[in-house]
């Protein structure tokens, strides 16, 4: 679909126009109340028209949130697939009564509008940092969902563009918008514990995979599954079907992250805002009875452990300090080594990890022009540790961390995993 205006011609257009006002005056003007802000509609000069790239199902559990705002116009949808291409558009157009979401093959496309002011990138892990730098070059501000980067290397680029471009980036690390979550991580950051001695984080699974090849199987139509864009700046291989929906599959070089890195993501960027959202570890040791232990310059043990956690949902975390201990997951729920920890305090509970909060607290940022809770230097550094962490379990020994020159220490094997070739024309 092209965006290019159609030029007119100056002495047309002025006929046009007096022609049009010689109308008005006998013609009544009705202006729809949603355009006044009327019946608590926002007015379209407040809204900020959103485009999406790569809405599958997690994308379009994002969108429905997006909607859900009252100052949000959904305008343009992108995706290789064209089955999902046009159940975005009738989604979005039902909900506004109207024809008016555009689609997209290529997001370059989208990006190229001048009017929409940000978007939501819920591709696969392979293109996340990729789009989201793209989309950065081009104005937008951006929700990117998780993992939002596939090395050490991407993440710190990553980083650097949204300062350098003053972007808005939200990572879709949810959880740092529930109280729960939010108080738990506020109470070792506040000095509340005592002296941080550990924190933990839950990986589910503690694998280290390479990319590999299926079987050729015959290549679709681009118009119905665009698979050279699929693929992106990763290495070309064959198409087969099993590739298109696998939610880790990487697609490059470099190594998989598993659970490390995806379920990491999460618990691991709540550890990250536990302390401060400091600087990663230095020290990775390989996994040793069930757990991978890394160390911040200051002692500070950031522990990955799959089991021994207390009931309490999905993505658990475990805050321990000098002076107590605190521990929450996505049932909503808190534990505490002391009542006195809450001070009087009732922590509200919402379980299920729902993102409408994060996507707010995005909203509100584009609109401030202010860091949002998942910003790109917290991302960074979580992703970082997460990616680290798993370059120890692939190697199977210690590594060191300098987070001066963000290289390890003496170690030619693990600094080649920092970073992996993208293809043309996707280099950072």
């Amino acid at each position: 679909m092209s965006n290019k205006r159609t030029q007119i011609p100056r002495r047309k257009f002025l006929k046009t126009a007096v022609s049009a006002a010689g109308a008005a005056v006998t013609a009544p003007m009705f202006i729809p109340g949603s355009a006044l802000g009327l019946n608590g509609a926002v007015p379209p000069s407040e809204r900020i028209i959103v485009g999406g790239i790569g809405i599958g199902n997690r994308g379009t559990y994002d969108l429905g949130c997006f909607l859900e705002q009252k100052d949000v116009q959904f305008a343009a949808v992108c995706d290789i697939k064209q089955a999902r291409r046009t159940a975005v558009k009738k989604m979005v157009d039902g909900k506004y009564g109207t024809d008016g979401c555009a689609i997209y093959r290529d997001f370059r496309e989208l990006l190229d509008r001048n009017d929409i002011d940000a978007v939501l990138i819920a591709t696969g892990p392979n293109w996340h940092a990729t789009a989201a730098m793209t989309a950065a070059k081009a104005g937008k501000d951006m929700y990117c969902e998780k993992p939002v980067t596939k090395n050490i290397a991407q993440s710190l680029i990553l980083a650097e563009t949204m300062r350098r471009t003053g972007r808005v980036f939200q990572a879709g690390t949810q959880r740092r918008n529930l109280p729960h979550f939010a108080f738990a991580c506020a109470l070792a950051r506040t000095g509340k514990l005592g002296k941080i001695k550990r924190v933990y984080a839950h990986p589910m699974g503690m694998q280290a995979m390479m990319s590999g090849w299926l079987p050729a199987e015959p290549e679709p139509d681009p118009e119905i599954v665009d698979w050279n864009m699929y693929l992106g700046p990763a290495s070309w291989r064959p198409f087969n079907a099993k590739l298109l929906d696998g939610f880790n599959f990487e697609k490059g070089g470099g190594l998989v992250g598993g659970g490390v890195l995806e379920w990491g993501s999460h618990c691991v960027d709540l550890c990250q805002w536990a302390v401060d959202d400091c600087a990663p570890p230095v020290e990775y040791d390989p996994p040793k009875d069930g757990q991978l232990v890394a160390r911040y310059e200051n002692g500070t043990e950031l522990i990955f452990r799959e089991t021994g956690w207390i009931p309490l949902g999905s993505c658990p975390v475990r805050f321990e300090g000098e002076d107590g201990w605190v521990e929450a997951g996505d049932s909503g729920k808190l534990v505490l080594s002391s009542p006195a920890l809450l001070a009087g305090r009732t922590v509200e509970e919402i379980g299920g990890y729902p993102a409408t909060f994060h996507v707010r607290d995005f909203l509100d940022c584009v609109k401030t022009r202010s860091q949002p809770k998942g910003n790109a230097d917290a991302a960074c550094n979580a992703h970082i540790v997460c990616h680290a962490a798993n370059i120890a379990l692939h190697l199977g020994r210690q590594v060191k961390f300098d987070n001066q020159t963000h290289e390890f220490v003496g170690d030619d094997e693990a600094n080649r995993l920092r970073s992996e070739a993208l293809r043309e024309p996707w280099r950072l």
